[in-house]
């Protein structure tokens, strides 16, 4: 071991690195009396994620034929649940979506359904936590709006929006739900402002109004009650959202380029992912109350593409995803320093314009499934499924994998998260609620703005019905006007009266020669055909006046259920 330094071994060929090293004590066998030589060397650590590997869908389980965006926005244009994959599309003339159910794979129609309300590109897009059918979207012309997707999927284009959020100045970049209270909805616009909002009521909860520059990302903690963003003067914040304080800033990476956060879980720490001042790639861990200084940091390569943060609080893993990379890299988050171990990493030749991620109530418990990426082609218009597998034989539940996860539930109202409680996500049990999805979806209950909007639609849907036009000469409408719906006078009836005066002498002469004496006063034949021609033309105008009166009587019916559930 001469002539070697002492935080290294040499092995003939290479130095190992020293961090994380054990402290393993050396004895020169060739002589006892010199003393032991300390030196550092690498030791094994063991977990059981050590052999996590991703295993890619095979191409008949993949969505093709995809014409996904084109747009240079951070964000990961999809959005992933048990139900329905959602991915922005490239449209011409404004901003537009397409939602596949989960089941769809394959090569997907050209002329599909999609989502097309935006009048500007589409550049978020959030799945509600606690509705499966009701997807969030943000996008250049300003506004914010939640669409209800029926279950099946789309049938035809969906224009009709169910909340409309204005309040943003500028296009708005980025938007997360809160984690465990009910129709809270978060965004980040261009115009440097958060704005929280109460989306039952339509309206804003809370405006913060502290950042100078640009903001780059968004993260909320474990409960909702602390809010990380990154901005482009280089700053990391923790802000009190309801009252807007920030409780602690620093600065996190020095580079020009963006900067993503994400909080650990409810260990009270934050992962940064950002770049230093020569253009390297690095990530940070932080104290979030005590920003001053990182914890750790390390660089991982010289790439030029954004990183993006995953944490899966269940299982204590950062997954970190390169705008451009072909490879997903995961690390496992300790409570000791240096707080943070690398795994291993996925590595695929296909570069990425996004990934979503399936919610853990969604996975695959039976092939030992701990987190699902669905991976954006950059090149081809394929949307991909990567399942992160832990190799094990027993297809059994495994408890040590899947812990209690969150459920879609909340934990709090609205009124009660924006009066000051706070609450961690309710949770359920992976071995007996996998799967589970929102199969009855809440029936959304607008306000008063809302039910006046849709009473104007039925009004105007009223006033634009077409008009039959009745051209029946005056002295035939006033003759049916007479006749009741119960007892009308028919044609056959009128000639009964007409040639009343014709008695029956015995009631045993045949009816045909009764026929036969009316025979000598009126051609019956044709009377009759014209009274049938008749009754034919004023049946077919009833039923249309039918159907006009039960269409009618359905609007008003709906009209009623929305007054009723007010």
């Amino acid at each position: 071991m001469t002539g070697e330094t002492e935080g290294s071994v040499n092995t003939g060929s290479s130095l190992f690195p020293t961090t994380g090293d054990k402290l393993i004590n050396f004895v020169d066998n060739r002589s006892c009396s010199k003393p032991a030589k300390r030196v550092w060397f690498r030791g094994v650590r063991s977990s059981k994620f050590r052999h996590v590997y991703g295993e890619p869908a095979k191409r008949e389980k993949c969505y093709d034929n995809i014409n996904i965006t084109k747009n240079a926005h951070d964000s990961q244009f999809c959005a992933v649940n048990p139900k329905f994959v959602a991915l922005v599309t490239e449209v011409a003339g404004g901003g537009a979506f397409i939602v596949i159910p989960i089941e769809s794979t394959g090569r997907l129609d050209f002329n599909a359904s999609r989502v097309t309300g935006h009048t500007g590109p589409v550049l978020d897009i959030k799945w509600n936590p606690f509705n499966d059918n009701i997807i969030a979207s943000c996008s250049d012309d300003c506004t914010i709006k939640l669409w209800h997707i029926p279950d099946g999927g789309l049938s035809m284009h969906l224009t009709d929006w169910l909340v409309e959020l204005q309040g943003h100045k500028r296009r708005v970049a980025y938007i997360e739900w809160h984690p465990s209270a009910e129709n809270i909805l978060f965004s980040a616009g261009f115009d440097h402002l958060v704005i929280i909002w109460d989306i039952e009521k339509g309206e804003t909860a809370n405006v913060i109004d502290c950042h100078p520059d640009v903001i780059y990302s968004m993260s909320l903690n474990r409960d909702g009650s602390l809010l990380a963003t990154t901005c482009k003067d280089k700053k990391l914040r923790v802000i009190e959202p309801r009252s807007g304080i920030v409780k602690s800033e620093g600065v996190c990476h020095s580079g020009s380029k963006a900067s993503k956060a994400t909080f650990l879980g409810a260990s009270g720490r934050l992962l940064t992912t950002g770049f230093s001042r020569h253009s390297d790639r690095q990530y940070s861990i932080w104290d979030q109350n005590d920003l001053s200084k990182p914890l750790s940091t390390d660089t991982i390569d010289s790439s030029s593409g954004v990183v993006f943060p995953f944490y899966d609080s269940d299982t204590n893993i950062v997954f970190l995803a390169g705008k451009g990379d072909g490879n997903i890299r995961y690390y496992e988050i300790t409570a000791e320093p240096p707080y943070i171990h690398f795994l291993s990493q996925f590595l695929s030749g296909n570069p990425q314009r996004g990934l979503g991620f399936m919610p853990k109530r969604g996975l695959n418990i039976h092939t030992c499934e701990i987190f699902r990426f669905y991976k954006l082609h950059a090149i081809k218009g394929l949307c991909e499924p990567i399942g992160m597998i832990v190799p094990r034989k027993s297809d059994q539940f495994h408890e040590d994998l899947y812990p209690d996860t969150a459920a879609p539930k909340p934990a709090l109202s609205a009124q009660e998260w924006i009066k000051g409680l706070n609450a961690n996500p309710v949770l359920m049990s992976m071995k007996t609620g996998v799967s589970v999805t929102t199969y009855k979806p809440r029936v959304y209950k607008p306000s008063a703005p809302a039910v006046a909007s849709q009473n104007n639609k039925m009004k105007f849907a009223f006033l634009s019905t077409e008009t039959i036009p009745d051209y029946r000469p005056k002295d035939l409408i006033e003759e049916k006007n007479k006749k009741t719906t119960t007892n009308q006078t028919t044609k056959f009836q009128q000639l009964q009266q007409r040639f009343g005066h014709v008695e029956v002498v015995n009631s045993d002469i045949p009816l045909m020669k009764e026929i036969n004496s009316i025979g000598d006063n009126i051609s019956t034949e044709n009377d009759l055909k014209q009274a049938y021609k008749q009754q034919s033309e004023e049946l077919r105008k009833v039923k249309k006046q039918l159907a006009h009166s039960e269409r009618r009587v359905k609007e008003l019916e709906e009209l009623i259920k929305i007054l009723q559930n007010k």
